[in-house]
This record gives structure tokens, sequence and C-alpha cells, in this order.
């Protein structure tokens, strides 16, 4: 393996990045990130970085701008600073539900941010189970998006009940849905057909699929407000399922009343990845299982022969 690389991580996540540089034997790069007292933010490369590879792990979470700038900040330090190749580890893509216009004015965010990413010199994105893969699309640079699946499912393979179907919270999400039942757990998928009220609010149309008497496992890529999962939830209810449902998602956003939502008698618990950092203490029923491992063998495997192969 090269040795001659660095980890730095900003404020989104510094737990993930400690555990992937314990899982690569290596230390975490020092540096400062600062705020003005206006906002601005300030960053500072306290590791020579001339001539090295550099791995910058930095989910662009909630808060999306503030982690997204310290993002470009570091990444344009280190480029000024003659880093080698600089990649930026980013298990959560901020802007990714903005892939494409739902107006004649509007913006496509996820192609700015990636625009950005190129400008201030990052050549390489890894990232895990991306909203929408054509997003990989907007980079001139190489994507390589990784999936959390199979981490899940290894995690949920005791805790499954009988007679279960796994459920797609949409159409946008069978493709994920069927990873999970014919990879990992032998079930049959269901589908949610959905109507998007507000940015927070969706309305299930149409349930697809046998779900009277049978336990549900619902899967998606990110559970921001849990209005969707929610809605999930009711809808399934009400078509006949055992009150006996299991979430699996890879990114907990849990933003506004998430856990008040997601209280629900019927879940029995809920699966997310640590890609972006967990505040929450007080949920018996949630349960965060480290992708670390996942990325750290994708970086291994990187700088060893350049390529993520089949993890990709």
């Amino acid at each position: 393996m090269n040795s001659e690389f660095t980890i730095f991580t900003g404020g989104s996540n510094p737990t993930l990045a400690a555990t992937i540089g314990r899982e690569l034997g290596a230390h975490l790069g020092s540096c400062v990130v600062d705020r003005y007292p206006d906002g601005d933010i300030a960053v500072q490369l306290l590791d020579p970085v001339r001539r090295k590879e550099v791995f910058l792990v930095q989910p662009t979470s909630p808060p999306v701008n503030d982690h997204l700038v310290e993002l470009l900040g570091l990444a344009d330090a280190c480029r000024r600073a003659g880093a080698a190749r600089i990649t930026a580890i980013v298990p959560f893509f901020g802007y990714g539900r903005a892939d494409k216009r739902n107006g004649k004015r509007e913006p496509i965010m996820a192609r700015v941010v990636a625009d950005l990413m190129q400008t201030v010199g990052i050549s390489h994105i890894v990232t895990v189970d991306l909203h929408a893969p054509q997003i990989e699309g907007f980079f001139h640079a190489p994507v390589d998006s990784l999936t959390a699946v199979p981490t899940l499912c290894r995690a949920l393979s005791d805790r499954m009940p009988d007679n279960l179907v796994v459920v797609s919270p949409d159409v946008g999400r069978v493709g994920m849905a069927t990873r999970y039942a014919e990879q990992c757990l032998g079930a049959s998928v269901v589908v949610l057909h959905k109507r998007r009220v507000s940015g927070s609010e969706t309305k299930v149309t149409h349930v697809v699929g046998e779900v009277s008497g049978r336990a549900c496992l619902i899967v998606d890529d990110m559970i921001s407000t849990g209005g969707t999962v929610a809605e999930s939830i009711r809808a399934l209810l009400a078509a006949g399922a055992r009150p006996e449902i299991i979430v699996a998602a890879t990114h907990g956003l849990f933003v506004l009343d998430a856990h008040k939502k997601l209280s629900h008698p019927a879940v029995r618990a809920i699966f997310v990845t640590d890609s972006v950092s967990q505040t929450e203490k007080n949920w018996p029923q949630l349960n965060v299982i480290s992708i670390a491992p996942l990325i750290a063998g994708a970086v291994q495997r990187f700088l060893t022969d350049g390529s993520l192969g089949e993890l990709y």
C-alpha cells in the first residue's frame, strides 16, 4: 500500500473519519477549521501534503452549506499546498435530490456542487448510495458510489421476523429494495406509489403487492424529516400489514420532528449507517451501523491498485 497518504476531516463527522483512519492504521492529518464572528469559514492545514495522496472525509450533511464550504476550503488548501491528488470521501452527498429541474427557472444544484468540487482541485469522489445515480454524470472526475446494502443486511440478518416483505417507499427505490430482498434476505418486494404534497410531506396512493398479515422492512437511501417513512407505515398498516415494521436507510438525517414521526408503536427497529453523525441518545429503536470498514476497504484497494473493483 502507498504510505504517502493523509486523511483530513472537517466538522461534519470526525468520528467516522477517525474510525476510517484506525481501520487503515493511520492517524488523521492535523488541521484547523474555524469560523469568524460573521460566519466566514477559515481552514488551515497543520501537516504537509506535498506530493501526497490526500483523502478528505466530509459528508455534506446538515447544515449542508457549512459542511460543503468546509470541504471546498480543505480541498483548496491541499491543492495550494502541492498535494499529488485529492479524493473527497463524501458518504452523504448533500443536494443529491436536486438532480434535475422540476420547473423552467430552477437550478440543478447537484451539478453546481459537482462543478464547485472540481474547481477547487478534487479529482476523485467516493460516496455511498447516491440518491440519484445520474449525479455521477455531473462530474468529469471519476466517481465511485459504494453501497451500504450488504453492511446493513448483515446487521439485519438476525432481526428479521418470519413472513417478511421488503417495501420500497417509491418507484425510485425499487432497485435498492430488490437488492435487499434478493441478495440478502430472500424476500419479495412491495412498492408504494406516492404523491409529494410538499418538501416534507408525501401521500401514498397505491400499495403494489401483498402485505396483509406480513411483517415489513421499509428501505430507503435516506431519512430526512421522516415524512415518507411515516406515511408508508400508515399505508402498510391500513393495507393489513402486521404491526411489526423495521426501517433501514443508509443516511439518517433525522431533521425537524423526524424522531416524533418515527416513534410509532409498530416500528420495532430503525437501522442507519454512521454516514451522518448521530446525536440522538434517547432512541432505543435506533441502531447505527458503521460503514468505516467499507470505506477503508475502498481506500486501501485504491491505494494498492487504483481500483475499487467489487466494492463499487
